[in-house]
């Protein structure tokens, strides 16, 4: 039995569903599903291009890679396992007390929205993320509303994970 989540832009008002990908990714999937609900600021993504996410407290039961990709395409959905020392570099941006600096690490919850998507890094190199669900509905009008945040901003903006 297929396994669903909901993913919603909170103050855009717009939610997708995507289905897990338990065949693919099934420790991913095993410990998303555990730690849901989960809620964040979304962040658009400074180098990989059409990606939308959220950091979260460290999901430390994921594997830390598992169906992994470099380049992927839209309607994924990755998880990403960091260590704090990993993004805690001011140059990214994030707020003092976010989940970026705790001390454990963070997950990074993302969607991809677009095309040519490439996960490096500039400091880091190649970053690649365990693609453990694909949006089977709602992803064009995600797709207009992550843009919006790339043209006017995330301020404001959360990205929430739920059992659908």
């Amino acid at each position: 039995m297929a396994r669903y989540m909901s993913i919603t832009l909170t103050k855009a008002g717009v939610t997708c569903r995507a289905r897990l990908l338990d065949d693919e990714a099934p420790r991913t999937c095993a410990a998303v599903w555990e730690a849901l609900p989960q809620e964040g600021d979304a962040f658009h993504a400074k180098y990989a291009r059409n990606e939308v996410y959220a950091l979260v407290p460290r999901i430390t039961a994921a594997p830390h890679r598992e169906n992994p990709t470099v380049t992927p395409i839209p309607g994924d959905v990755c998880l990403f396992d960091f260590e704090p020392w990993e993004i805690g570099n001011p140059a990214y941006g994030y707020e003092p007390g976010s989940a970026a600096h705790h001390a454990q690490g963070a997950t990074d919850l993302a969607l991809f929205y677009g095309r040519n998507n490439l996960l490096i890094n500039g400091d880091l190199g190649w970053v690649p993320g365990s693609v453990f669900a694909t949006i089977e509905d709602g992803l064009a009008d995600l797709a207009a509303a992550c843009n919006g945040l790339w043209l006017r901003g995330v301020e404001g903006e959360t990205l929430a994970f739920a059992r659908a």
